[in-house]
């Protein structure tokens, strides 16, 4: 019978967790939709920017007072990493903390050396994981819940005015871009400088624009609005792939447990068979040895 009473607690146990999950699941498949719709209807847009500034972006050679083209060697570096608040969302969040670990070794081991790597953490768990390693600029959590693109912008602002004064050599993010519910990749891009095309784009891109108002205003303009959007459009695919990550791992915990509770219930009902069995013939036993 004590066997019986400590599987009844383990199918108690797994079922109160394949509620928990069961209800993980749901929230977080509300949220990954809203966040999906965000995302596809953001990238069009950034994309059109972007395709704008490579296409034109032969300018910023001949424009002397553009410092956010200007490319310099990285003695200062900043990472943005953008993780979650929360986990339970499979490895998005070990894949950001192995990818920066692995782009600092990689790339900035020296300058790291020297003291000049800072991290930008959007989101707690990047700031557990990597703030013991690394030295932190700035921690924000709050972005996760509500990204507002005043606070981002912000953020944009202020790195692009330590980058203009040399404050700042390099500004690198790392985040999860969002390709479906089940499927988020790593990625790695460099916010500042702007990097300029390739030839190969600057052959197929280049167009004969005629400038109104002139090139240099232009730049001036575009530039800063881009790179907000671009700072912006990588926190959004972010938390849409945390919420399909975590949907996702919620809906394989769910299946996990509804396989253990069928185990565990024919186990149950096998040892229960048993113990009636051994029951049954424990009074026939007697009735028999009475009768003798």
């Amino acid at each position: 019978m004590g066997n019986l009473k400590e599987i009844r607690t383990r199918i108690s146990s797994i079922e109160s967790t394949e509620k928990i999950t069961g209800a993980m699941k749901l929230v977080s498949a509300a949220k990954f939709r809203r966040s999906q719709q965000a995302i596809i209807a953001l990238r069009p847009y950034s994309n059109k920017l972007s395709e704008i500034m490579r296409n034109i972006s032969d300018a910023a050679n001949t424009v002397e007072d553009m410092p956010l083209f200007v490319q310099r060697p990285a003695e200062k570096v900043v990472i943005i990493a953008i993780t979650s608040n929360k986990g339970l969302c499979g490895s998005f969040n070990s894949s950001i903390v192995k990818e920066a670990h692995k782009l600092v070794k990689d790339k900035y081991d020296k300058q790291l050396q020297n003291g000049n790597v800072q991290f930008i953490f959007l989101g707690k768990k990047g700031k557990e994981q990597l703030g013991k390693t690394y030295p932190a600029l700035l921690t924000n959590e709050q972005l996760l819940d509500k990204p507002e693109f005043s606070e981002i912008a912000s953020i944009a602002e202020d790195l692009m005015d330590k980058f203009a004064k040399k404050e700042i050599d390099r500004v690198e993010i790392i985040y999860n871009q969002f390709v479906n519910a089940a499927t988020q990749r790593v990625t790695v891009e460099q916010f500042l400088p702007v990097a300029a095309p390739t030839n190969t784009e600057n052959n197929k891109l280049k167009n004969d624009y005629i400038f109104e108002p002139s090139k240099e205003e232009l730049f001036k303009t575009l530039t800063p609005r881009i790179l907000k959007l671009q700072l912006y459009k990588t926190l959004i695919d972010s938390i849409a792939s945390e919420h399909g990550a975590r949907m996702t791992s919620m809906s394989k915990a769910t299946d996990n447990a509804n396989e253990m509770l069928k185990e565990l219930r024919l186990k149950y009902n096998n040892a229960r068979q048993s113990a009636i069995t051994n029951e049954l013939i424990e009074i026939v036993s007697g009735a028999e040895a009475l009768n003798n």
